[in-house]
């Protein structure tokens, strides 16, 4: 049985891949992660804030990057991740404006990395700041990226966009070799005690594979770069069904955090005995088999399903309870 997949001209064993997270921190966790079947190992995220000209290690520890290294230890980290294993290493760089993007890019290839995931966090809060605006960021970062760089280079979307699929299209063209589809925003939450803002990081829950395999399965077809999914990936079912609509890699982060690594070759177990049980031979027989390109009218479709949903309410009596659990997403 073949499960090998392709992702920004690598070909690896199979779609399973650990996303960026503290796990990578440490060599011999990314030893461990190849063990148990990580085809692929994104690194934790060397964020725009340590480039910025004349941070210090205490300004960064007050700013909230406790956990950060600097930018040159990083690089010997990509160096020392690559003569650990022999998957494929991509770094992360996380950011939101252009300054260092070309030159730690630029660095980062060579230390050996395979390929860059740019992770592009960006929050507009400016009330004059039109949508327009916002999506430039993201192509003049891609194209200074590409420039510098001749590894493969991934954005690592939101989901915020007026129209995704053209911002998805756009950067296609702009030469993204893969999209991850989605970065999550991590939202604050507030103290009452102490009457103060917060930071709250909340793992991903099985629910979210949702917005992502939606995303997914309307782009597949549509757009010649790869398409990596991410967020509420916990088990072989969310895999197998981010492959049935379109996803070339399935990335791995909270089941990870929350279940170890080992965590990998149960999931991996899981997709080989679904494709046993239905007969495919290899990822490709599946691969985008339910994406909305089957579809004539991918709208409509869309429209079907919500009206669908919203009807089928109409005739659920529920409980109190039942209903908070409905509406809050228990």
């Amino acid at each position: 049985m073949d499960l090998s997949t392709r992702y920004m001209g690598m070909r690896l064993r199979t779609p399973l891949v650990a996303s960026a997270s503290p796990i990578s921190q440490e060599i011999s966790a990314i030893r461990r992660l190849e063990e148990a079947g990580a085809s692929a190992v994104v690194l934790y995220s060397l964020f725009e804030e340590q480039l910025q000209q004349g941070i210090s290690q205490h300004e960064g520890q007050n700013a909230g990057f406790e956990f950060c290294k600097r930018p040159e230890d990083y690089l010997n980290h990509i160096r020392k991740a690559k003569e650990a294993v022999d998957i494929p290493v991509i770094a992360s760089l996380n950011g939101a404006t252009l300054g260092g993007w070309a030159k730690y890019a630029r660095q980062i290839e060579q230390a050996g990395a395979d390929a860059i995931e740019c992770n592009i966090y960006f929050i507009p809060t400016g009330i004059d700041v039109p949508g327009s605006d916002i999506e430039k960021i993201y192509f003049d970062i891609l194209r200074e990226v590409k420039i510098a760089v001749r590894i493969p280079v991934a954005v690592k979307l939101s989901p915020f966009f007026s129209s995704l699929p053209n911002m998805a299209k756009r950067l296609d063209e702009t030469g993204a070799d893969g999209l991850v589809l989605f970065n999550r925003f991590y939202q604050p939450d507030i103290d009452l005690d102490k009457l103060q803002i917060v930071p709250s990081v909340l793992l991903s829950s099985p629910h979210e594979l949702r917005l992502p395999l939606t995303w997914i399965g309307i782009l597949y077809g549509r757009v010649r770069t790869n398409l990596a999914a991410t967020t509420g990936v916990h088990g072989p079912e969310d895999v197998i069904k981010l492959l049935l609509v379109g996803a070339d890699v399935t990335m791995l982060c909270s089941t990870l955090l929350r279940n170890g690594i080992s965590h990998l070759r149960l999931i991996e177990a899981g997709v080989q005995e679904w494709m046993e049980k239905h007969e495919c031979a290899s990822l490709q027989d599946m691969q985008g088999s339910m994406s909305q390109l089957r579809c004539s009218d991918p709208e409509v479709f869309q429209r079907a399903l919500y009206m669908k949903a919203v009807k089928g309410l109409e005739h659920v009596q529920l409980t109190g309870r039942e209903a908070w659990r409905i509406l809050s997403g228990e």
